[in-house]
């Protein structure tokens, strides 16, 4: 699978931009500010429906413009599809395929997998556990339908019981019987959600240490854990234990909302004992194995994006790493950096032809 066009109107701070593609590597260079970022973000709503940094969509319309349209031809067993994504002021946002509206946004999800490896992932590190949850759901969301049906229908749950304590807490009226039904409906998607997500790590941590091992040449020992209330607990016996405790904060405090992931090196957390440059490596090998694991499910290479990715990276490993991604595991690729001559002097280094782009202020050449 590939890109082949790429069409944009009003998106960001392009007016208008129109591009083809090469097969294998990609690269926009140009100033900082200047859009290459914007271009890789309107290629991350072809595949995911949405922008990856900017949850909002009516901010991604070009300061006073009415709308914004995004379009991609893509390549895939020698047949196209073309994938279209627009949205007016104060209205809803349309996603189609070939010309067909999608029904449901889920429905597109992992037809045209994508990973992107961007400066913004080092939330998954240093924020919450909310981060490191949307790094497993985003993953295994790409390669089974079915665990977006249970996210939604888990959250939907969840919202529900927690208005529901609310309401306990200020009327003084404790409704037993309703909270067993709100608690049936969580154990039922938790416990669906909680076995895909224990079976994804099961098969993605060998992958991610492989990764690791190669980005660093084995300079660190690191640990990727998998932390859930459910390892060690049953979920009926979980709500049941904790709903005296849930009545007085009046929200629920237990379940699969509350599963993270401990990355540590050396045995310390790496958010506080690991390097930017180890921070870096880790982030990397991260989603080298989501893209690995994605290529495994899908039968076919996803779009692999990477936005200013060489900053804290030592020569070694930017050669190391560039010369992975550019053979024959990997499939198209799409890099941003500053310098034109370092993009053509890593990929001549390598042998590899690369496709380069100049971004200027909106304009592509």
């Amino acid at each position: 699978m590939w890109l082949q066009k790429l069409s944009l109107l009003n998106f960001k701070n392009y007016q208008e931009a129109g591009l083809r593609f090469s097969p294998t590597v990609n690269a926009f260079t140009g100033d900082n500010g200047a859009g290459k970022t914007n271009l890789l973000d309107a290629i991350h709503y072809l595949s995911l429906c949405k922008s990856y940094f900017n949850p909002i969509d009516s901010q991604q319309i070009r300061q006073g413009a009415e709308f914004f349209m995004v379009q991609g031809v893509f390549g895939k067993n020698e047949s196209e599809d073309v994938v279209a994504c627009s949205l007016k002021k104060n209205q809803k946002k349309q996603f189609k395929r070939n010309k067909k509206d999608y029904q449901r946004l889920a429905d597109h999800i992992g037809l045209f997998p994508l990973v992107m490896i961007s400066p913004y992932d080092i939330s998954i590190i240093i924020e919450g556990s909310e981060e490191r949850r949307r790094f497993i759901d985003s993953v295994i969301s790409q390669t089974d339908n079915q665990y977006l049906d249970e996210l939604i229908a888990y959250n939907k749950s969840l919202t529900s019981r927690n208005m529901l304590l609310k309401k306990i807490a200020e009327t003084g009226r404790y409704d037993p019987l309703l909270l067993e039904v709100y608690d049936e409906q969580l154990i039922a998607s938790g416990t669906r959600i909680f076995s895909k997500r224990q079976a994804f790590m099961a098969e993605f941590l060998p992958v991610f240490n492989r990764h690791y091992q190669y980005v660093s040449e084995d300079a660190e020992q690191v640990e990727l854990v998998y932390e859930s209330q459910l390892l060690s607990s049953d979920y009926a016996a979980l709500l049941k234990s904790s709903v005296e405790r849930d009545r007085v904060l009046e929200r629920t405090t237990c379940g699969i909302h509350k599963d993270d992931l401990s990355f540590s090196i050396h045995d310390m957390p790496m958010k506080k004992f690991g390097s930017q440059g180890q921070q870096k490596s880790f982030l990397i090998a991260l989603k080298l194995a989501q893209y690995s694991f994605l290529h495994q499910r899908k039968g076919f290479k996803p779009l692999l994006l990477l936005d200013d990715i060489f900053d804290k990276l030592d020569d070694k490993r930017v050669k190391k790493l560039m010369t992975m991604v550019s053979h024959h595991d990997f499939g198209q690729i799409f890099i941003t950096d500053t310098s034109k001559e370092r993009i053509r002097t890593i990929f001549a280094g390598i042998g590899v032809e690369v496709n380069i782009f100049e971004v200027e202020r909106g304009v592509v050449k």
